[in-house]
């Protein structure tokens, strides 16, 4: 699936009071509703060692056909449940969009990464340290490792 990585080069930016408080319940109650901003969905995946669901508001990317799962905040915890459990839910309302997903290499997520900036940069473009959807192919290569990309692959569409 993916090479581990040592945690002291992990990189992870913490959300801050007003996004764990405020805007991300915010999100996800909208999302829980069926209302969707600007493709917005709740991530459900289970966690590593609990097995418990763990959700998350996220904002997939599709790009030539394929979605894709972008970590703008780095190596957060739904990412390192997904490299151990391969897959989980996206949800909108009473839709759910069951999936297995394949983490992407580095090496392929500049162009991703430029499609996900190009999309998002208003709502994430802060946690990718100055590169955005103008940077070099390089300057994206270099940013690359820092943000985990996840190839998703949907199984099953259940409908309430």
């Amino acid at each position: 699936m993916s090479e581990q990585r040592p945690e002291r080069t992990v990189h992870v930016k913490q959300p801050g009071w007003l996004t764990n408080k405020v805007f991300n319940p915010l999100m996800a109650w909208l999302t829980r509703r069926g209302i969707s901003v600007r493709g917005s969905r709740v991530l459900a995946v289970r966690g590593r060692t609990s097995g418990e669901w763990r959700r998350t508001p996220v904002n997939p990317l599709r790009y030539d056909g394929q979605l894709y799962l972008v970590a703008p905040r780095g190596h957060v915890q739904w990412t390192r449940n997904m490299r151990v459990v391969g897959g989980g839910e996206l949800r909108l309302g009473k839709k759910v969009e069951v999936f297995t997903a394949t983490e992407v290499a580095d090496d392929d997520k500049p162009e991703l990464l430029r499609a996900y900036l190009k999309r998002w940069k208003a709502e994430t473009g802060a946690f990718f340290n100055g590169v955005g959807p103008d940077s070099t192919t390089e300057e994206l290569r270099r940013a690359a490792p820092d943000h985990p990309v996840f190839a998703v692959t949907v199984t099953e569409v259940r409908n309430g």
